[in-house]
């Protein structure tokens, strides 16, 4: 049984209405004018915490940003995709697991302020992504990819797009509650729509509508469930089961595992969308293992 915390978190988001976006297309298309018209701040709280450095700098014209720890000799990289239906901006809870990723694996972390819709769209976002990467291996050495929920996405059809077109195999990508679908065509999702209080189907339609932009929706940068699996690199991917992307990570596991791919698989039951960065036991329980899994080498990494 989930701890009371995450018993309270569904009543949490239903008190805050946090759906209204995702429930109903006009609820969706409404969210994106607002938010294109106001956009969010996206800079690191002022409470971060003390022990970790941040810079920024352009990339592509994205700020990106770079947390590192300010003791001992960091190593490696790891980019992480921040959620929130390619519409919201990065949040406090993904600034704070960022910093827990540095400071507790010894590692930069690179955290890319991507373009948002109605502006951002994938066929251009992941090729950016693609060169933010090459250009880390470059700087850093071994690269690692993290994202949740749309930055899930982000990073599987990235990780995809570094194997097909530069032959390049990621050691590990973190996959939180990851968008894998954006057809959202999944029989078992009317099913989990009666227990999931936050995201909904017919809002999520349109918004991956708009994030496709030139592509087709089962294209494998849009939609990485319909890449194949073969060759990538080890996958690590946590969902709960009241979570309507539930579903399609199930079918997500067992792809990998008929392709080989090493695959570690946590299914928080009774637990809502990105349960990791919630902040109750299981939260806590499921970021230990992230920064345990993106823990790099000790070595620093000797540039040419």
């Amino acid at each position: 049984m989930p701890s009371l915390v995450s018993r309270m978190v569904p009543v949490y988001l239903r008190i805050m209405r946090a759906n209204e976006p995702f429930v109903t297309a006009e609820g969706a298309r409404k969210h994106i004018r607002e938010r294109s018209i106001r956009p969010q701040p996206y800079g690191p709280p002022r409470l971060l915490r003390r022990d970790v450095r941040v810079s920024v700098e352009k990339w592509r014209g994205w700020p990106v940003y770079t947390l590192t720890p300010r003791t001992g000799l960091p190593s490696g990289n790891v980019v992480y995709a921040h959620g929130g239906g390619w519409v919201n901006e990065i949040a406090p809870q993904h600034w704070s697991l960022a910093a827990d990723i540095a400071v507790g694996s010894a590692t930069t972390v690179t955290l890319p302020i991507y373009p948002l819709i109605p502006f951002g769209t994938a066929d251009k976002v992941i090729p950016d992504m693609v060169d933010l990467v090459l250009a880390n291996r470059s700087r850093y050495g071994e690269v690692r990819l993290g994202g949740d929920s749309a930055g899930g996405q982000i990073v599987l059809s990235t990780a995809v797009a570094l194997r097909d077109e530069h032959d390049v195999r990621i050691p590990r990508t973190i996959l939180i509650a990851p968008a894998l679908d954006l057809s959202m065509s999944n029989p078992e999702i009317p099913v989990v729509q009666r227990v999931d209080p936050w995201l909904g189907r017919d809002g999520g339609l349109i918004l991956g509508e708009h994030w496709r932009g030139a592509f087709p929706i089962d294209h494998p940068w849009v939609s990485p469930l319909f890449a194949t699996f073969e060759g990538l690199g080890p996958l690590t991917v946590f969902s709960g089961t009241r979570d309507i992307l539930n579903p399609d990570a199930r079918l997500l596991a067992g792809k990998a595992r008929a392709a080989g791919v090493d695959l570690e698989y946590h299914e928080g039951e009774q637990l809502v969308h990105v349960y990791p960065l919630t902040p109750t036991a299981e939260g806590r329980a499921a970021r230990a293992v992230i920064v345990n899994e993106l823990r790099a080498e000790r070595t620093p990494h000797q540039q040419n």
